[in-house]
């Protein structure tokens, strides 16, 4: 019944991530044309903005701060798997599990948590460019850190629900093998 309740959530989870990640997928292709344009007008025109720069290296924060968790999603994050792809899917399920509790959670909490202050400082000030002429946006940049964070634990808890669906799967195969 719980488990139920909880891949529901998964689900939900999964869905949000993957929505996510169409709209990231976008900021690439806007993040090219950018660069493309920028180098056009610089070397073809003599013209540049410092604005239209730093909204690549915005699009860029984006891109890789908001579609980190659709990475952990689709299992196309680094992974140091030595033993890992040795192991039966019910160990590599509990070894997911004991990541995500030990590392992930942890870590991403903390990022969090130690970000906050960071970015509420931001905010109060409407921080903006130090370049002249710079997007008066730093305050937004800054917030991908608590997004990131907060992604990240989201993703994480779907992990942890889609590796104890994995194992409680198994469980019932096993079972019917046995009978």
């Amino acid at each position: 019944m719980l488990l139920n309740h909880a891949a529901k959530w998964q689900k939900k989870i999964d869905s949000f991530h993957l929505l996510l990640c169409q709209l990231v997928s976008w900021f690439t292709l806007c993040m090219v044309l950018l660069t493309f344009l920028i180098v056009v007008l610089r070397y073809g025109f003599n013209m540049g903005w410092v604005a239209m720069q730093e909204s690549v290296m915005y699009l860029h924060g984006m891109v890789f701060l908001l579609g980190a968790a659709h990475t952990l999603r689709v299992n196309e994050h680094v992974r140091v798997d030595i033993f890992y792809r040795s192991f039966s899917p019910t160990k590599q399920a509990k070894v997911d599990i004991v990541g995500g509790l030990v590392l992930l959670m942890p870590v991403n909490l903390f990022i969090f948590f130690i970000s906050f202050e960071y970015v509420v400082s931001a905010w109060k000030i409407l921080e903006d460019s130090q370049a002249a002429g710079g997007i008066p946006a730093v305050f937004l940049l800054k917030s991908l850190l608590l997004a990131f964070s907060f992604t990240m634990v989201l993703q994480g808890i779907a992990e942890i629900i889609s590796s104890l669906l994995r194992i409680n799967q198994q469980k019932h195969i096993d079972k019917e093998k046995v009978q």
